[in-house]
């Protein structure tokens, strides 16, 4: 009998299973293939590896999710309490398995979209200069690596490229000439400490021989590729509710989703006409937010105007009672990295989960170019009021994707730290922006010099509510065939109150980022939650232990949350 037992107590559970099976995911397939990533999160046995999108790896990579999709769909897990983290972390794994199988068997941007290649080269190269993770020598020694088989991966796209959408080509050739000038110009500078003579000779060669790829790679895009982009960007409507489920654990049908996109865009709408008729009843909408774009600070103060948020961002966070913030470290400021300036305003960039040496983390800002116009440079100033800065401090910085961050060591399971879901990462801090309002932040003397300006941070944050209402609307109606670029563009202008470069940048952005309605989604499901919860708690609900419960989770689907926080299965909309 005691064999017996003891037999039974040595075979593997489910959770053992799941977590070796998840272990051996991780290491075996989602780094191997995407190595960039793996530097990125602090993995740095990646440093010298590069992606491969040759067919006959794509073809492993496929077969090789197959293979662990079956593997993780066979484990069953037990329903108990106790159990929640991994049952749930088995969904999210399952959920990233089937939506990269879809990317690669249906989706198939590695036929379709020309930048994917050019951009990955500098991608590789960036995540080994940003950190200083290693000594100089030691980091050159992975790029040198990884440059010599950039040449290869800009030829697999040559033999990959089948009559791609023409947007997508003219984004890649849009994009390419900042991509050369990084390797010419800011590789090289990165590396001017690096001691090893004849490494810096190698690196001399290969960076070359990079640029001169690249330059090929213009070339054949403008003189061939071009012409014979008549493709279509459209992923069509059931890759695009697969999508959905396998990324965000959202199965709405999309008309109910576009009923819920035009709900909160009108409702938006409607709070800017209120809040603009307060400021100046004699002038529309319009000419009011003509008045906010033209508050702005002058383009050698942008910076510096986003370093002086921070601390009345954390005073009023810490007085209020909003959310913990683990870290007085501040997030440090700075100009957009070269190659990134084309297509974002400003971004947070920060270390990965498993990154221990250098854990400095970046808040950058696009300043406009030096070659603009002075009208150029006005209207570009305009993406910057004073409201957006506000909004967008509280987006990327505090309590925003910065704090998210910080909570990162806290999530329960290598699972949670790897894997995330767009709609509780942008979600979340989206979410921030109209929260931090709500509570009172931006009033007179807690981030705002008078009424007048707490007025315009409203509108700021409307205006940000607005584009992303008008991605969400746009993103199903283009990729299900109903709504053309052009008239995406003119309704990002028309319906999201945005400027006409906007409405071009984010039109274009939403050919190859169909589900990015999942700010709007996420901020939606996170109201909800907060209101659930606080009719279930009463009297003993904390806005900042929500918060904390929030972010303690890592970032799954809000589905997942939300079962965590209220102990049921109700819907997240």
């Amino acid at each position: 009998m005691s064999s017996v037992l003891s037999a039974q107590t040595t075979q593997p559970n489910w959770k053992q299973e799941f977590q070796r099976a998840s272990d051996e995911y991780f290491d075996q397939v989602y780094f191997p293939y995407s190595p960039t990533n793996g530097t990125s999160v602090g993995y740095h046995q990646y440093d010298g590896q590069l992606e491969d999108y040759s067919r006959k790896t794509i073809d492993a990579e496929i077969a090789a999710l197959k293979n662990f999709e079956q593997r993780i769909e066979a484990i069953h897990p037990d329903n108990s309490v106790s159990d929640f983290v991994p049952r749930s972390d088995r969904e999210i794994v399952l959920g990233n398995i089937r939506s990269t199988l879809l990317t690669l068997e249906t989706i198939r941007p590695w036929e379709k979209n020309a930048d994917n290649y050019s951009s990955t080269c500098a991608n590789a190269a960036f995540v080994l200069m940003e950190r200083k993770f290693a000594p100089p020598d030691q980091r050159l020694r992975s790029l040198v690596a990884r440059e010599k088989q950039m040449p290869k991966l800009l030829a697999e796209a040559r033999v990959n490229l089948k009559n791609p959408p023409r947007v997508y080509t003219e984004i890649a050739i849009e994009q390419l000439p900042g991509i050369i000038s990084f390797f010419e110009h800011d590789v090289p500078l990165a590396f001017a400490n690096a001691s090893d003579a004849e490494l810096k000779a190698e690196f001399a060669r290969t960076n070359a021989a990079v640029i001169a790829a690249l330059q090929s790679y213009q070339g054949w895009l403008k003189s061939d590729l071009l012409a014979r982009s008549n493709g279509d960007f459209r992923i069509g409507a059931d890759a695009f509710r697969k999508k959905l489920e396998y990324d965000e654990m959202v199965d709405l049908p999309l008309d109910r989703l576009l009923e819920i996109g035009w709900a909160d865009l009108h409702k938006n709408q409607a709070h800017f006409k209120q809040v603009a008729a307060e400021l100046d009843p004699s002038k529309t909408p319009r000419q009011v937010l003509e008045e906010l774009d033209a508050d702005h600070p002058a383009p050698d103060q942008l910076l510096n105007s986003f370093r002086a948020t921070f601390n009345g961002l954390v005073s009023f966070i810490n007085a209020h009672h909003i959310v913990t913030i683990p870290s007085n470290v501040r997030p440090i400021v700075e100009e957009t990295p070269p190659f990134m300036r084309a297509t974002t305003f400003a971004s947070m960039d920060t270390p990965g989960p498993y990154e221990t040496h250098a854990t400095e983390a970046y808040f950058n800002v696009t300043l406009p170019d030096p070659s603009m116009t002075p009208a150029q440079v006005e209207g570009y100033m305009h993406s910057f009021n004073v409201g957006t800065v506000i909004s967008t401090a509280v987006h990327e910085a505090y309590p925003g994707h910065y704090v998210q961050f910080l909570w990162v060591p806290k999530a329960p399971s290598r699972v949670r730290k790897l894997l995330g879901a767009n709609t509780n990462v942008e979600g979340w801090a989206h979410y921030c922006e109209q929260m931090m309002l709500d509570e009172g932040y931006g009033q007179p003397g807690a981030g705002a010099r008078d009424e007048r300006e707490s007025k315009l941070l409203r509108l700021g944050q409307l205006q940000d509510a607005l584009l992303r209402d008008a991605r969400f609307i746009v993103g199903i109606e283009m990729h299900t065939g109903k709504m053309t670029m052009a008239q995406a563009e003119e309704f990002f202008e028309r319906e999201g109150y945005q400027s006409k470069e906007t409405a071009i940048v984010e039109t274009k952005r939403g050919t190859s980022d169909p589900t990015y309605l999942y700010y709007t989604l996420g901020k939606l499901e996170i109201l909800k939650l907060r209101e659930d919860l606080e009719k279930k708690e009463g009297a003993a609900f904390s806005l900042e232990k929500f918060h904390d419960d929030f972010l303690r989770q890592g970032f799954p689907p809000v589905k997942i949350v939300r079962e965590a926080m209220m102990g049921d299965n109700s819907p997240t909309l």
